[in-house]
């Protein structure tokens, strides 16, 4: 009740009883909580303005965050279980910006599992209209070479590219293209399971190898994925340059005599 009076008293009251304080030397009021005046009190947290989201205009997608291509290639390629499901994997992999101005994907021709699996560059005009690897002049003259040692892609050869899509005219293969076809290309190699490789051309030898010098390297064995592998001049260098058509015939006759070896 007391509290009650207290807080309806009338101004004039109220004022009068303040004075009578201030006459008896009251000069500061005490609270009923003590208070830490040394305390130092943390500034609040400044809240980061939500940003708005970005204006997408009509027929336009947002730019996506740049995509470490050769990582998700080396997984793509890795779940392929079969041949079929590498080409599937292939055909429907799209951060390879080749594929962008290629008519046709340029997989494989010839014998899978055959003994010999030929690794070429990347398809040219011909191929890349049929769809398939080593055709035109330059599948002919393949063709006869590997005939005069016994072989054919009807039997015993396999044949793919480093890159399956064809390069815009007058462009170097880049080393970012490279690495994102490499893991299609060991899965490749894997599911084939031949007993030699055949590197034709600098950008086979660059990609399996990791060196270039087509005529250094050339009739050479080495080693890669856990096969023999010999280099080679390819078809298309050899018809511009018939006179390396020795050192070329030289190469097979290396070829057909370790096929003998491992047989």
């Amino acid at each position: 009740m007391e509290s009650m009076q207290i807080t309806q008293l009338d101004y004039h009251t109220a004022r009068a009883l303040l004075e009578w304080q201030v006459e008896f030397g009251v000069d500061e009021t005490m609270s009923e909580n003590p208070v830490n005046r040394f305390e130092v009190k943390p500034e609040p947290k400044k809240t980061a303005p939500v940003a708005a989201p970005p204006k997408i205009e009509a027929g336009i997608a947002p730019v996506a965050d740049k995509v470490d291509g050769a990582a998700l290639a080396r997984d793509v390629a890795m779940a392929a279980q079969d041949i079929g499901a590498l080409k599937t994997a292939l055909e429907g992999f799209e951060a390879c910006e080749l594929k962008r101005g290629a008519r046709n994907m340029v997989f494989a021709d010839g014998t899978f599992g055959g003994r010999v699996m030929v690794i070429g560059e990347a398809p040219s005009r011909d191929e890349d209209r049929s769809g398939l690897p080593f055709t035109g002049d330059t599948g002919v003259l393949l063709d006869n070479m590997l005939k005069s040692i016994d072989l054919s892609r009807a039997e015993t050869v396999y044949l793919t590219n480093v890159l399956p899509w064809r390069l815009p005219r007058g462009a170097d293969v880049s080393e970012a293209d490279l690495a994102m076809m490499m893991p299609f290309v060991e899965r490749h190699v894997a599911l084939a399971k031949p007993d030699i490789l055949v590197l034709m051309g600098n950008v086979a030898c660059q990609a399996v190898l990791g060196k270039r010098g087509i005529t250094r390297l050339r009739g050479q064995w080495g080693e890669a994925m856990g096969l023999p592998v010999i280099s080679m001049y390819h078809p298309e260098f050899l018809l511009n340059n018939p006179a390396k058509k020795r050192e070329a015939w030289a190469d097979l006759l290396a070829l057909k005599a370790k096929l003998g070896v491992t047989e």
